[in-house]
């Protein structure tokens, strides 16, 4: 990908998605910001394949202002010629109580964003099999994403687009810390079980926060996510709001531990799978120059 040159306050926008912009340099400064950290993100996980000339994405769009930001994202980054692939939302209406199904599909027709509104009603399913007062979230994302497979499949689609961010991912990596006993978060970059879809997640070096004032500014139909009524007093809102406590003690502190994902020590860890303990000798040195033994 060669370096993003045009401006972002060209007089005609470059897409209905950016209808409402606001002029202010605070937000341009903002959009300049998340496109650039999506841009890195596909650059650094090799999420387009130089060897396919026309890939196809199949964009997940929940109605959060997280997918919201994607999409816009990545309409830009394809307007710039930044990413050459194909881009078909989706929404997978999974049969919620109350939710508003006429929003999206007004939206992205107002938009003109090609997509596919898909209805599955998981939710009963979901209901049935789990026990009431546990949550089950779980579940109802293993049965959404097997679903958005299928779909991807029927469209052609390469891959699975996510609108997970950087908070997702570190609150994701601290709840299998605290709660599941393992070192493990969302990965920008997956391959299916079945080795023939990819799982992409564009904004992995975005946070929460810009996704939120960007949604925001721009004025987009949101679609809160606790319509189930499954999400008060999940551990992944314990988790957030310890972050929340950190971040506001020592600001910046949800970016430190996010780089700390990116920059491990197999041999200063105790997974004896990822390095060889047993077969270290003092012919192989375990520290690099700038590590400490201590």
């Amino acid at each position: 990908m060669t370096d993003a040159s045009p401006a972002l306050d060209v007089p005609n926008d470059i897409h209905p998605l950016f209808n409402a912009a606001p002029k202010t340099t605070e937000f341009k400064k903002l959009r300049k910001r998340i496109i650039r950290q999506t841009r890195e993100a596909i650059d650094q996980y090799g999420m387009v394949d130089p060897r396919e000339p026309k890939q196809k994405w199949l964009v997940c769009l929940s109605g959060g202002k997280d997918s919201y930001t994607l999409l816009a994202a990545l309409y830009e980054l394809q307007w710039r010629e930044l990413l050459p692939v194909d881009l078909l939302a989706c929404n997978l209406d999974q049969g919620q109580p109350n939710f508003p199904a006429t929003v999206l599909p007004k939206f992205l027709q107002e938009m003109q964003v090609p997509h596919r509104i898909e209805y599955k009603d998981t939710y009963s399913i979901v209901m049935d099999k789990i026990p009431h007062g546990r949550t089950f979230c779980s579940l109802c994302s293993r049965l959404r994403r097997g679903n958005l497979y299928r779909i991807a499949r029927e469209e052609g689609c390469s891959a699975v687009i996510l609108g997970h961010h950087r908070d997702d991912i570190l609150e994701t990596f601290l709840m299998n810390l605290f709660h599941g006993g393992r070192l493990s978060a969302m990965p920008p970059k997956l391959l299916n079980e079945d080795g023939d879809l990819f799982v992409y997640r564009p904004l992995a070096h975005v946070a929460e926060a810009d996704c939120e004032a960007f949604a925001k500014a721009l004025n987009y139909p949101i679609i809160p996510c606790d319509l189930c009524g499954s999400q008060d007093g999940l551990q992944r809102q314990q988790i957030k709001q310890m972050l929340d406590i950190w971040e506001t003690n020592s600001p910046g502190r949800r970016q430190t531990m996010f780089r700390a994902l990116a920059n491990i020590n197999p041999a200063h860890m105790l997974d004896t799978n990822l390095f060889d303990f047993l077969g270290l000798n003092s012919d192989q040195p375990q520290f690099s120059s700038n590590s400490s033994d201590n």
